[in-house]
């Protein structure tokens, strides 16, 4: 947003109705990865390894940055997929601190079946996120509520 922009109930309607639909989705999803036994932050890491091929190698930092959690969380997560047989770690070629994570075939077998889903789910779900993202844009683009000066009237 522009620096002094006041926010309008509009806005406000918009931000809240994106939220929302951003929300359902990963409430799907999370629900989905407990099903399928494994936590939602762990179907993460699976869909990052994944996601991450032909880009560079799944490192521990890689697979940070993608969830957005500490590298000591990171490896968390990988130790637990590691222990179910879903992943495994190897070290990389030139840098031996490095550790690179793969997936196993269960691993992959895993998420085919949850991400197989999440693009199920994309077909009903997507196009009301996307609405409500437009509406957001759209709202944000015509400028919202001008600033307001010193005496409660509008800038404008």
């Amino acid at each position: 947003m522009r620096a002094g922009r006041v926010v309008s109930a509009v806005d406000f309607q918009a931000l809240a109705d994106l939220r929302y639909r951003i929300r359902r989705f990963l409430r799907l999803r999370e629900t989905a990865a407990r099903s399928a036994g494994i936590e939602p932050q762990q179907y993460l890491v699976l869909l990052q390894i994944k996601g991450l091929e032909g880009r560079g190698p799944a490192t521990i930092s890689a697979i940070a940055e993608r969830l957005q959690v500490r590298h000591h969380a990171a490896v968390q997560l990988v130790t637990r997929l590691t222990r179910r047989g879903l992943v495994e770690r190897t070290r990389a070629g030139r840098d031996r601190r490095e550790v690179v994570v793969a997936l196993l075939p269960a691993g992959e077998r895993l998420l085919q079946r949850l991400a197989g889903h999440s693009i199920g789910e994309l077909t009903t779900e997507g196009p009301l996120l996307v609405a409500s993202l437009r509406r957001l844009i759209v709202q944000s683009t015509r400028g919202g509520t001008p600033p307001r000066t010193g005496r409660g009237r509008s800038a404008r």
